[in-house]
């Protein structure tokens, strides 16, 4: 006798791509503490709609941060029901804290963050020379990775200027807060042969050190952001404090010289940095650069962002599936799971159309604030499907009734390390 007949569900997608759903491991969700600048359910909506399978949620703005196990356990109660896509955890470093790194890797965070200048939140210290030699030994042997805000503090003048100008804000922080930063990150990666991981890149001074680095043998890997290749600081308005960010978006000239990086293989990925606040904290009503909270909202638009500005620089669609899927993934030892389309991973697809246009409006993005720099920019390659391990979770607009579980706690990292 014949066996039970299995009903498949067919889905026509057309001439549309299909595709690795993307892995964005830089994103603060914000959630616990602070929702009302994000949380879970608006976050992974976003990244849904986005086409981002899955999200590495970074361990601040949270309240409590990520700092140590119980912390953790908190978090990951907080995104229990709420996520749309598969979401996995960052620890922190911060100083005191080298006694939970271990008991948080066992719990399966995807690696640690720490902060070389002052966080911008109270609750997560940035961390000393010995603060990081510490941290160094404790990951010396796990296979984890330590990522780094590389900017430090140099000495700047105290001139007076006009908080409104957007130039006003660059030459608080430049340049050399990343080289010097970086300088540090290098010398260590070195002496420990510990995975280090620059987050961020804005500055394109740095790259020949990091290059260097690299070629010396030192396990160092780079992420730039979808704000520094797709915005630069001559054409951003007085007043504007939507387009703020730390370290600061850079000129055109700077710009091309990341998309040359990233062609040749210096920069490793690309990342939305997705941190968002509540619009009082942008400080619009005064324009006021130096106050405004630097942040820039972006996760639901990521691939479409790179895809605009790449498809005009001889990048193809096997470049975004490095940069954004495989790599990414790769960072977070997420990849016997996740960022390829090969027997055994996870059913994470993102079904687009690459020669597709669309305006960036209010009513369409799914961040809980919707305020952004992209808003009015027409931008190439429309999402139109989302899966998550065989799951349509979004559809033209439309999201699954039933939200997915969060997988955070059953993304478990491989042993495998990749620099």
């Amino acid at each position: 006798m014949a066996g039970p007949i299995t009903c498949i569900a067919v889905l026509d997608v057309g001439d549309r791509l299909v595709m690795p759903g993307i892995v964005d491991c830089h994103v603060h969700v914000n959630e616990p503490g602070r929702t009302t600048w994000e949380g879970f359910w608006t976050a992974t909506r976003a990244a849904a709609a986005g086409g981002v399978t899955t999200i590495v949620d970074m361990p601040l703005n949270s309240i409590p941060p990520t700092t140590t196990l119980d912390n953790f356990h908190e978090k990951m109660a907080a995104a229990s029901g709420k996520c749309f896509v598969d979401t996995a955890f960052w620890g922190g470093v911060i100083p005191g804290n080298q006694l939970e790194l271990l008991p948080m890797i066992q719990a399966g965070v995807a690696g640690f963050k720490c902060f070389l200048i002052h966080s911008g939140v109270e609750e997560f210290p940035h961390v000393t020379d010995e603060d990081l030699h510490i941290a160094m030994k404790q990951l010396q042997g796990t296979g984890s990775v330590l990522l780094f805000h590389a900017e430090r503090d140099v000495p700047l003048s105290s001139e007076e200027a006009d908080p409104k100008e957007y130039s006003t804000f660059l030459k608080s922080r430049p340049d050399v807060m990343e080289l010097e930063a970086i300088r540090t990150v290098t010398e260590l990666c070195l002496q420990y042969q510990v995975h280090c991981h620059i987050v961020h890149l804005s500055s394109a001074q740095p790259l020949a050190l990091i290059q260097a680095a690299k070629q010396a043998g030192a396990p160092l890997t780079v992420e730039t952001t979808h704000h520094y290749l797709s915005l630069s600081a001559e054409h951003i308005p007085a007043g504007a404090t939507q387009f703020k960010c730390c370290p600061p978006i850079r000129g055109v000239a700077n710009q091309e010289q990341l998309w040359s990086a990233l062609k040749a293989g210096q920069i490793d990925m690309v990342v939305s940095d997705h941190s968002p606040c509540t619009p009082d904290l942008k400080r619009l009503d005064s324009g006021d650069f130096t106050q405004a909270w630097g942040g820039i909202s972006s996760l639901q638009f990521g691939l479409s962002l790179f895809w605009t500005s790449a498809s005009k620089k001889g990048f193809t669609l096997p470049d975004v599936v490095r940069l954004l899927c495989q790599r990414t993934a790769q960072l977070c030892r997420l990849d016997n799971q996740k960022g390829n389309l090969v027997p055994g991973h996870d059913a994470d697809l993102v079904i687009w159309d690459p020669e597709k246009e669309f305006e960036v409006k209010d009513a369409s993005i799914h961040h809980k604030n919707k305020l952004t720099p992209y808003l009015g920019l027409t931008l190439l390659g429309e999402v139109s499907v989302t899966i998550v391990r065989g799951r349509v979770v979004y559809k033209q607009g439309s999201f699954s009734p039933t939200a997915p579980r969060p997988h955070g706690d059953s993304l478990e990292n491989s042993d495998k390390t990749c620099y």
